[in-house]
């Protein structure tokens, strides 16, 4: 059942450790098929070295095990969240990548200081409020999603626009087209706060870039009239 997607999934999550997102098993990838209305997540506690294509695990909309032998990984009540909550989402990635999760961790949002940024998330990267003792005690993961839905909902964010999410006290969550182009979020996400973190530590000062090259920058990406890459 579902092995393309069984295969892409898997070369995403195998991404992660190569790209440097990932430390033993932090991290997971899924894809979902939005026809079936399934989707296809990295088993729980499985070391990447020895993760197969085989082992990925399919699971349906409301968080049940359709077919795989292993369970799924501990986040896919987030994940399950977020597809029907994003309904233009293909594919998520959740890691504790250390420059990221550093933001996540002081509850600051990702600050667009420049066009790096731009290029992929369309201003300041959000970060989510804190779990209460009951949300986490209750059910934690599947809070985990809702308190992402609602930081989106507050701030009246578009989730295509804004490919990504700090959940204070916790990490990264991104996503994209496909699994693939989820992890390309997520690799972009860790560079640009490896970079504010650096610029924060030089000045104080209000370094955010102007509306204009946002728009620029984003827009000829993303826009009507992107024009960046090459004519397919």
């Amino acid at each position: 059942m579902l092995e393309d997607l069984k295969e892409e999934v898997y070369e995403a999550n195998m991404q992660l450790p190569k790209l440097g997102l990932v430390a033993f098993t932090w991290g997971n990838v899924s894809g979902i098929d939005r026809q079936k209305g399934l989707f296809v997540i990295k088993p729980s506690g499985v070391d990447y070295d020895q993760l197969k294509a085989s082992d990925m695990v399919v699971v349906n909309l409301k968080g049940e095990v359709v077919e795989g032998d292993l369970n799924p990984s501990s986040d896919t009540p987030t994940h399950t969240v977020l597809y029907k909550a994003f309904p233009t989402i293909g594919g998520i990635v959740h890691t504790h990548s250390p420059w990221a999760v550093s933001f996540a961790q002081a509850k600051m949002d990702i600050p667009a200081l420049g066009t790096t940024q731009a290029d992929t998330f369309y201003g300041d990267v959000p970060v989510s409020e804190a779990l209460s003792q009951e949300e986490i005690e209750s059910a934690y993961e599947h809070n985990t999603g809702k308190i992402i839905v609602k930081t989106f909902q507050d701030r009246g964010l578009d989730p295509q626009a804004m490919p990504a999410v700090l959940v204070a006290q916790h990490g990264p969550f991104t996503w994209g087209a496909t699994a693939a182009k989820a992890v390309y979020n997520a690799k972009v996400l860790e560079v640009v706060a490896e970079m504010d973190y650096h610029a924060l530590t030089l000045t104080h000062n209000d370094s955010h870039v102007p509306q204009y090259l946002l728009d620029k920058h984003y827009n000829r990406k993303h826009g009507q009239n992107a024009y960046y890459g090459q004519t397919m």
